[in-house]
């Protein structure tokens, strides 16, 4: 990607990557309403600036609304999965104290991503077998050097309950 336009470092994945607002589960809408002018709004605008790149990209299940000039006093809203209703006022805030408040509200905390990073690595240890949907593999044939399985791929006779019977009917 070129390195074209306003603060192109924004739009890089290690960028991206370094965003530390993870939401809880609960919320699904958040909204900002700032103003393009005016120095009471200057938090907000250098949080939607520099945060909501992060904010989106770590959160992807979640949809952030921007209003401009709509409001005479900056505010983040929060919309939960409840119905209920989280205002946060971000009137002569700075982005570095929004992004903390947020986080401390509505961000998980350490312990929890620590706890969900920890099952999503048991969930893909590669000796877990069983569905697709929490598995890396759904049968010990899919490891390499096993025994494919004979319902893709027919057994040496050798290997077969059938043959072993007859092997063993006819040395009686």
């Amino acid at each position: 990607m070129p390195m074209k336009g306003r603060y192109p470092i924004r739009r890089t994945l290690e960028y991206l990557q370094k965003g530390d607002i993870i939401f809880k589960n609960r919320v699904k809408i958040m909204t900002v309403n700032y103003n393009t002018h005016g120095e009471l709004s200057e938090g907000a605008r250098k949080f939607v600036f520099f945060n909501i790149p992060q904010i989106q990209y770590k959160n992807p299940w979640v949809q952030i609304m921007m209003f401009k000039n709509m409001t005479p006093s900056p505010f983040l809203k929060f919309y939960l999965d409840d119905g209920e209703q989280v205002l946060v006022d971000v009137e002569g805030k700075d982005y570095k104290q929004i992004s903390h408040h947020v986080k401390k509200i509505l961000g998980k905390s350490e312990e929890v991503l620590q706890a969900e990073a920890q099952a999503k690595m048991q969930a893909s240890n590669p000796a877990n077998f069983g569905p697709k949907k929490y598995c890396l593999r759904e049968c010990i044939c899919e490891v390499e050097g096993q025994v494919p399985c004979p319902g893709t791929t027919p057994l040496p006779k050798e290997m077969t309950g059938k043959y072993r019977a007859k092997m063993a009917a006819s040395q009686d």
